[in-house]
């Protein structure tokens, strides 16, 4: 264990919200980047912003609950919530400046090279447009608004988080004499709410409020001024231009955009829901007007107008955003898709068949012969949804157990189990309902599944159950034998498309053995007093990685070589920090692969010098998790489902699995190798806390993702000729490289 005193200074660590901000950043930088096809480039754009919602709904919301109540605890980087707020408030007004830069002066310029113009203001169309665009409101739009006035009678509605919505002030008309149309409706009106006594207020409403349909499509599609171009509108300045067909006899002041972001993240009782479901349904209902958090408004919003939303929406000065642009950006994920610019977009990558299995062969005897590694999306997902599949009509099945954390919403696997269930076999699925921002989808796949008959399980009381597994038990001529796969990432057939994952396929005894145990663990609260070749949190994931990690020390402090290499998704666990510095210190290197959140810091002095932290940004998101260590020479390599944070080693239900195979332990090396030589989308993190891209010499260029891309393109084409052939594919070589760009 490593020594506190020395190795966990409050100087050794960076603050986590401050380092995931530094990850957005390099999201943004690929929205910079001009080797980027444009419209790609919209994309990464808009996920800054999708990104940035969720930090504010979550990890702000959370520092703010911190604060409210007094506390005072500062974090491993010795920043106290209030601090962290400080710090967060300044770096993200600074985000949101580049952001709206990188739209402004990068993308709508390049967009209009291409012929493709986004009008941001309603005054800028011509006298064609402006007919068009009056026409879609009368048609389409005008139907589905609600516009609410606020008075003395009717109180400031409630702003659904998220939403964006269009705020006016507004004046009635002086010259309008005719009380014929509004004054009968008014007199009536205040009968019922005022005892007819007349307000000021009841006369001249002053502020008014419309939300901009969600249901509609955000942007439109309008008469360009030139042929051979595509011109678009946004839904909120077509509502803008009508806005007086929504007030009449009113005249209007000003009108603007605003929105609304709101604290989301539940406070669930569970040992006091007396059932769970329920309870987080009951809170998923407040989600949607929890506190004010921040609020986005456009930086030449009338200062009345703001004045009104500060005061009804109880919200300080320094939560709000003036922005120079549309808001909400995560409309451009869309607009990247619009259909005739495929020159402007990466080719579209196909996911290629497995590698270690043949399609046309029985997918449980290609098990039993060989345990099988998949790696998602450079190889196809379909094996893991054709295993739960054939396992639901397999007559030899006797059950089939899993975990679900984050499903598609019209998922193969839900039907398979469903399936299943109907076709008599024991069905066991853990569904995690308290997946964040997942909560009601799950729980729609919940009641679903019980009705099909299976046995649905909610998880562990204080715990989220994180871990990817499935068990089928199938009843074979020599006995029961039970079938496993084991992954990185969610049973989710969408988003394997996407996010770069592995999985593994095997029916080893000892696996066997010990995933029956997770699932009675999960459903009877039973631990076994032994496990076999699996590593579970929260009950001793934590003293494994420790453990692994100080044998490389000691390897190390006797002269023999020692390195680890690993890649996961954030770091910021102190403890396992804590021992890298002290097994660094000793002399073991250390290379690192973490696409976000990362607090360990390097190059200090003595204690980080021997490691290095990349992180790679791409077309895929990265998710895998791998764990290396050379182990004096016989190499072990793991993945699993867990980061190193608290909440995954403990608060979470989480599995590390070895990788044996020694044909299928050189692949997963040769991956996480490519990775480590990336120079094209990899990031290094400098000892001043920066990241900085990597250079590359002459023609020694790699691109981890499109490497392996086309890798399993070549697998492919090398089985037209040898279909049946498992030779191990020989890897593209390349010399190694790993100079800093300046």
């Amino acid at each position: 264990m490593a020594n506190k005193s020395i190795y966990s200074k409050p100087e050794y660590f960076y603050n986590r919200e401050l380092s995931w901000i530094l990850f957005n950043y390099r999201v943004l930088e690929e929205a910079k980047d001009k080797d980027i096809p444009l419209l790609d480039r919209l994309k990464f754009l808009s996920i800054t912003a999708s990104n940035l919602d969720e930090f504010f709904m979550i990890r702000v919301a959370s520092l703010k609950d911190m604060v409210q109540v007094n506390y005072t605890k500062k974090d491993i980087a010795g920043m106290t919530p209030q601090m962290q707020l400080e710090a967060i408030n300044k770096k993200t007004h600074e985000l949101v400046k580049d952001q709206y830069d990188t739209y402004n002066k990068l993308l709508l310029p390049s967009l209009a090279k291409e012929n493709i113009y986004i009008i941001d203001h309603h005054e800028d169309l011509t006298k064609e447009q402006a007919q068009y665009v009056d026409n879609y409101f009368r048609s389409e739009v005008y139907p589905v608004l609600t516009p609410m006035a606020v008075d003395s009678s009717r109180p400031f509605p409630l702003i659904r988080n998220k939403s964006l919505n269009i705020g006016a002030l507004l004046k009635t008309k002086q010259h309008d004499k005719n009380e014929e149309n509004k004054g009968q409706f008014r007199e009536l009106y205040m009968s019922h709410n005022n005892n007819g006594k007349k307000k000021k207020n009841d006369v001249d409403i002053d502020f008014a409020t419309v939300q901009v349909p969600s249901v509609l499509p955000r942007f439109v599609e309008i008469p360009s001024k030139k042929e051979d171009s595509k011109t678009f509108i946004l839904l909120e300045q077509i509502i803008e231009k009508n806005i007086d067909k929504l007030f009449v006899n009113y005249e209007i002041l000003s009108v603007f955009p605003y929105r609304v972001m709101r604290n989301a993240d539940l406070t669930i009782e569970e040992d006091e829901a007396a059932d769970l479901l329920m309870e987080i349904e009951r809170q998923l209902k407040k989600r949607q007007w929890g506190e004010a958090i921040r609020l986005e408004v456009e930086d030449s919003i009338d200062e009345r107008l703001l004045q009104t939303l500060k005061d009804k929406l109880q919200i300080n000065e320094v939560d709000i955003f003036k922005i120079n642009g549309p808001l909400d950006l995560t409309f451009l994920m869309k607009l990247s898709g619009i259909s005739g610019y495929d020159s402007l977009r990466s080719k579209k990558y196909t996911p290629q068949p497995a590698k270690w299995l043949h399609g046309e062969e029985n997918l449980f005897d290609q098990i039993r012969e060989h345990d099988v590694l998949l790696h998602h999306p450079y190889e196809t997902f379909d094996p893991v949804v054709d295993f739960v599949k054939q396992a639901s009509k397999d007559p030899n099945v006797l059950a089939i157990k899993q975990t679900l954390y984050r499903v598609s919403s019209n998922s193969p696997i839900i039907s398979s189990l469903a399936e299943a269930a109907e076709n008599g076999k024991q069905v066991t699925v853990l569904v995690e309902l308290k997946a964040r921002f997942d909560e009601e989808n799950n729980i729609n796949w919940a009641r679903k599944l019980e009705k099909a008959g299976c046995h649905v399980l909610y998880g562990l009381v204080g715990l989220k159950t994180h871990s990817k597994i499935t068990l089928v038990v199938r009843k074979e001529e020599d006995g029961i034998r039970r079938y496993v796969h084991l992954g990185t990432g969610n049973y989710n057939d969408s988003t394997a498309k996407l996010y770069t994952d592995m999985g593994l396929l095997t029916c080893q005894k000892a696996i066997g053995e010990d995933a029956t145990a997770v699932f009675n663990m999960l459903s009877g609260y039973s631990e076994p007093a032994v496990w076999n070749k699996l590593s579970v949190a929260p009950i001793w994931l934590r003293d494994r990685f420790i453990q692994l990690i100080a044998r490389e020390r000691d390897f190390a402090k006797n002269g023999k070589k020692a390195f680890i290499k690993a890649k996961m998704n954030s770091l910021c666990d102190p403890g396992i920090i804590s021992a890298l510095y002290e097994a660094s210190a000793a002399g073991v290197k250390i290379d690192l692969v973490v696409r976000g959140i990362c607090c360990l810091k390097v190059g200090i002095p003595g204690i980080s010098e021997n490691i290095t932290v990349r992180s790679i940004v791409g077309d895929f998101l990265e998710h895998s998790r791998i764990y290396y260590f050379h182990n004096n020479g016989f190499e072990e390599v793991y993945m699993g489902s867990a980061d190193w944070m608290p909440r995954n080693l403990d608060k979470r239900v989480e599995i590390l699995f070895p990788v044996e195979d020694p044909a299928l332990k050189e692949e997963v090396i040769h991956i996480l190798d490519i990775q480590l030589r990336d120079n094209m989308k990899a990031r290094q993190l400098q000892a001043d806390g920066t990241y900085r891209r990597l250079k590359y010499r002459g023609k020694d260029k790699i691109d981890s993702q499109k490497y392996f891309c086309a890798e399993a393109m070549a697998v492919t084409e090398s089985r037209k000729h040898t279909p049946h052939s498992l030779r191990k594919f020989e890897p593209l070589t390349h010399e190694d490289s790993g100079e800093i760009e300046s």
